[in-house]
């Protein structure tokens, strides 16, 4: 039937060729060209048809896919869309799977308590039977921050290149679970390796972070291009460009899919190159009579490096502050990603030797997390170094979307300090590890894809990017926007979306590095957002009678000052209850104090228009 199709199809342009030529010889005819004229014109005909048709093709490589292999894929992401971070998502075939990535995210506000986000495990736990291996695209602790807690539960082979596996060692360690470093798979780009019934093959790709890959997965019914986190840097600090040759290379040989990083696609253009950041830093390090600090992303190793070349030309020492820098540093450097003279370094406890001209401190806290460096520097709670009058502080590094108050709020502790801050003035004091407008486009033109998902970004960012793809050839109806949940089963002739699949966050604290229950957190939102009334008393159970004044205590409800008319108001309540109190909410404490609740919860509604946490406490005597 196919075969018929594509001959009447053949048949028709074969027709609509003989009138057009008909049609410029009659033309050439009336006009009394020579006819030597025309048969150049006719071989100029022909040989555009033929350029047509190359064209086409080479536009449309998917069409090399064949259409006729059996089986299916199915793509389920866990977390990173309609959000920043927590990107994690499952590949899977009838027979094996393989997960790639598993990061955090951040907290809102209203997780009180909360440092990190990891995404819900209960997929993986149904199809652990036949999960192969985590395959990792970079060390970022959106992409790795959650494989510590996935560790803890189920185990498999972890795929990457070094430095993100040396990063997930390092998080191992804090955990206790270095036993399972024998699960690493350390592999070697442009070398497909096979995994289940995947053959996996690391691309390296320019990002914010040192060894940054992209991924190519030859599955049973065609190859699926995953770009990761990227951007495309054709001067980077390595000297390592993106292998854009092995994208096009995949390309040309006819490409199923494409899953594409959407975060900057709002922004036109190109995102700048690395390299920009440092003639920023030479200009403010040239500039500086004082200490210089520089905060920023931990993992931003080549961000940390250009400066430390900065602080060695203008001969500073230079000093670490803050756990995951310091390990991230020792790490590029004992791989040998970064090379630097170790006598450059000095302690904390020595900065005291040198004069302020000769220091160059690198530190953690560009998101104004209370607990980093530069913020308990800044409100003299740090033990080596305060801020003072002549210090330059370098914030290298954007806000993460939910963070700005917190970094606007540590930008004035370091003002009123006497600090010079250098943020957002500058506007390349930090650039993206993202891919704008035209570098996305040009990803999409290198992999010519059949059907198209943006992945990694808001919902918006998604509908942007899907905007850029459709702008580029992609048919609209081969764009598809995925949620967290979702599956997807991915065919050479079409993609349906089968079912959703259990998802959401887990939260954790990070100072014990243990799960929080849903239900705590919920209490403490409604804690903060609605207060709490205790009330305790003594009855008398016989009489049916208070024996003496109650207890009441508020938190969140009322000032201070109204606590005592509050407290007779809650002895009146408690008194009238019992005066209209059946019998049988005597018989046990619980049946008492539950029918008590209710009756307060009434009372402080009509009062405060709040529901807050209620808890009578009451003693039968």
């Amino acid at each position: 039937m196919e075969k018929n199709s594509n001959l009447q199809e053949t048949t028709n342009q074969n027709k609509t060729q003989q009138k057009n030529y008909k049609q410029k010889k009659n033309s050439f005819q009336q006009k009394k060209i020579d006819p030597k004229n025309f048969v150049w014109f006719k071989d100029l005909n022909k040989a555009f048809d033929e350029n047509e048709k190359i064209q086409k093709a080479r536009l449309n490589c998917f069409n090399k896919i064949d259409s006729n292999a059996k089986g299916w894929v199915k793509f389920t992401p866990l977390g990173g869309l309609d959000e920043i971070g927590g990107n994690c998502a499952v590949l899977e075939t009838e027979n094996s799977a393989v997960i790639i990535d598993c990061g955090m995210s951040f907290p809102s506000e209203d997780m009180h308590g909360v440092d990190i986000l990891i995404p819900d495990f209960s997929y993986l736990r149904e199809i652990r039977h036949k999960i192969k291996g985590l395959i990792i695209t970079h060390g970022h602790e959106d992409h790795i921050g959650a494989v510590p807690y996935l560790f803890k539960e189920m185990q498999f082979p972890i795929y990457g290149t070094s430095l993100p596996l040396a990063m997930i060692e390092n998080k191992f360690k804090e955990h206790k679970l270095l036993q399972y470093r024998s699960y690493f798979r350390s592999v070697k780009k442009r070398t497909p390796i096979q995994i289940g019934d995947f053959k996996i093959e690391w691309i390296h790709m320019t990002h914010s972070i040192i060894d940054a890959s992209s991924l190519a997965i030859q599955t049973p019914v065609g190859t699926i291009i995953h770009t990761g986190d990227f951007k495309i840097d054709h001067t980077p600090i390595d000297g390592y460009a993106p292998d854009l040759n092995r994208i096009a290379y995949y390309g040309e040989k006819g490409v199923l899919a494409l899953f594409s990083d959407s975060t900057n696609s709002y922004k036109p253009g190109i995102t700048p190159s690395e390299s920009i950041v440092g003639n920023t830093f030479d200009d403010l390090f040239m500039r500086t009579t004082g200490r210089v600090i520089m905060s920023t992303f931990s993992s931003n190793i080549h961000r940390v490096y250009q400066a430390i070349e900065k602080g060695i030309k203008y001969k500073r020492k230079v000093c670490i502050i803050g756990r995951s820098m310091e390990q991230n540093l020792n790490v590029a450097m004992d791989l040998g990603y970064i090379k630097l003279p170790r006598d450059i370094f000095i302690d904390p406890y020595e900065l005291g030797k040198y004069q302020d001209n000769e220091i160059l401190i690198i530190t953690t806290g560009s998101q104004g997390e209370s607990m980093s460096a530069l913020y308990r520097m800044a409100i003299d709670e740090h033990r080596h170094v305060k801020i003072k009058e002549g210090d330059q502080i370098i914030i290298s590094a954007k806000a993460i979307p939910g963070n700005e108050p917190t970094v606007s709020q540590l930008i004035n502790f370091l003002m009123k300090k006497g600090a010079k801050v250098a943020y957002q003035q500058f506007s390349e004091i930090h650039v993206s590890g993202h891919a704008s407008q035209e570098e996305q486009k040009l990803m999409l033109r290198l992999v010519k894809p059949k059907y198209f998902f943006p992945v990694h970004g808001e919902y918006n960012h998604l509908m942007k990017h899907r905007q850029t793809a459709m702008s580029v050839g992609i048919a609209e109806e081969n764009i598809f926007v995925m949620e967290d949940g979702e599956q997807w089963e991915i065919t050479p002739k079409k993609v349906r979306k089968v079912k959703n699949v259990q998802t959401g966050k887990i939260f954790i604290d990070n100072q014990i590095n243990e799960q929080i229950e849903t239900d705590v957190v919920i209490d403490r939102q409604k804690l903060a957002n609605e207060g709490i009334v205790m009330v305790v008393a003594q009855i008398d159970k016989k009489n049916k009678k208070l024996i003496s004044r109650p207890r009441v205590s508020t938190f969140g409800i009322i000032a201070d000052k109204e606590d005592k008319a509050f407290a007779k108001e809650m002895e009146d309540l408690l008194i009238n209850y019992i005066d209209h109190a059946k019998d049988y909410v005597y018989e046990k404490n619980r049946i008492f104090e539950n029918e008590l609740r209710n009756v307060i919860r009434k009372h402080v509604f009509r009062k405060t228009k709040k529901y807050p946490t209620i808890v009578p406490v009451v003693y039968f005597i």
